[in-house]
């Protein structure tokens, strides 16, 4: 909560992201350590350091860019320690998509099952935020984002109107 960080759907944890509040042209830099944001039309989460730091406390969302820097690495110099980020390719990985996410197992499990006479690689993924325990959903297997997303569609037009891409 008081660190630089945040989450994203799609980003391998641990990549380092620019923000930028587009109303007030205030820019941090955070790290992605964790899923979400669960909310349709929503990229990122902040941590609330991170939004206090941008003026996003008080209203609660904002618009923002955002734009992906790395993994840090860290470079010695005579006058200390510069850090500096290694791109990486964001559009191939492991990818899924979650269909619900659910602090009671058993309604976990039965979507899973339900999940599994249609779909493949129907699966349940295990979150502890410390101060609960959320079983995830999710279905399918893609190796590109543009294929998750694809199957995000599919799964909307499908009935799953709450489905999103995510890496895994």
């Amino acid at each position: 909560m008081y660190a630089m960080t945040a989450a994203h759907k799609t980003l391998p944890l641990g990549t380092y992201v620019r923000v930028k509040n587009l109303q007030n042209n205030r820019e941090i830099d955070v790290r992605i350590n964790d899923r979400g944001p669960f909310v349709r039309g929503r990229i990122i989460d902040l941590s609330y350091t991170g939004a206090k730091k941008l003026g996003i406390v008080g209203p609660g969302t904002a618009p923002v860019k955002i734009t992906a820097l790395g993994t840090p690495v860290q470079s010695k110099t005579k006058k200390g320690s510069i850090r500096s980020y290694v791109p990486l390719d964001y559009y191939k990985g492991n990818f899924t998509v979650q269909i619900g996410a659910f602090s009671d197992r058993n309604n976990a499990e039965r979507l899973k099952q339900k999940l599994d006479l249609t779909y493949k690689n129907a699966h349940i993924t295990i979150y502890n935020n410390g101060d609960e325990t959320f079983y995830r959903v999710r279905v399918g297997r893609c190796s590109t984002l543009e294929k998750a997303i694809e199957y995000e569609n599919k799964l909307i037009e499908s009935g799953f109107e709450g489905a999103f891409a995510i890496a895994e």
